[in-house]
């Protein structure tokens, strides 16, 4: 049974794996045994170090993703490290917040090309290798903002129910190619992106009072799903939203 989680022999490229849910993830990954390539925009060697400090191998690559052409270029980097890509997980992304009528087109354009266009870029350009390969899995980071609205953050909310969107159009599309594509969707996390919330204490408290579990979640709650959809344990698991949440979406 345990076979069914095992990721020896594969790698995986993981953006936005400097910190936060990133770097929980990537280092979930190569516990499963999987080749890690983590990228993000600044220094990785914290990922690097706690990954190899478990007998792991990391590749880092710095990455802007919200510079044209940066998916294109990061997929050719990438499947020149290792030869191949297996796994996929779309983990980078950015939020802007502010109220909507004062929301800026530079912001909503910077937020809706790293969340969902080059979700898509690297999707197509990893993907169509591993269409060639015959195998391959695809994790997209959605959000709880993938099915609700929010409060002032207009551009995240429109890229996550985007994120939602292709991660089922692109298993309709590639699922009898045997490619898994699949998405997360993290319920409340303690990362940089909510610090905001957690330090707004009536917004704190309402929050944690609506999660059943009563608590926020941690990149670590992150590590049993991710393994889940990068392994053959969800192999006939595609076009799936799986919410990370304590809970969040039933209550």
């Amino acid at each position: 049974m345990i076979n069914l989680f095992s990721l020896k022999g594969k790698t995986a490229l993981v953006t936005g794996a400097s910190r936060g849910l990133g770097q929980g993830m990537a280092a979930a990954l190569s516990n499963a045994g999987a080749v890690i390539i983590g990228t993000g925009t600044r220094d990785l060697t914290n990922t690097k170090r706690k990954i190899e400090a478990e007998g792991g191998v990391f590749h880092s690559l710095i990455t802007d993703l919200s510079k044209a052409g940066s998916a294109a270029q990061l997929a050719v980097d990438a499947e020149a490290v290792t030869g191949r890509i297996d796994i996929l997980v779309n983990n980078a992304g950015i939020i802007r917040r502010k109220e909507s009528e004062n929301f800026s087109d530079n912001d909503w354009l910077d937020v809706i090309q790293v969340n969902q266009h080059t979700v898509f870029q690297l999707s197509r350009e990893v993907g169509s290798h591993m269409i060639k390969n015959g195998n391959g899995k695809i994790i997209n980071i959605a959000s709880m903002l993938s099915f609700q609205g929010g409060l002032k953050v207009p551009a995240y909310t429109a890229s996550k129910h985007a994120v939602a969107g292709l991660t089922k159009s692109l298993a309709n599309e590639w699922a009898n190619k045997g490619i898994n594509v699949n998405a997360i969707a993290p319920g409340y996390m303690a990362t940089d992106n909510t610090e905001p919330l957690r330090k707004d204490e009536k917004r704190n408290e309402f929050i944690t009072s609506r999660i059943p579990q009563n608590r926020w979640g941690t990149p670590k709650d992150m590590h049993g799903a991710v393994i889940f959809l990068a392994s053959e344990a969800s192999a006939y698991v595609n076009g799936h939203i799986l919410c990370v949440d304590g809970g969040w979406m039933s209550s």
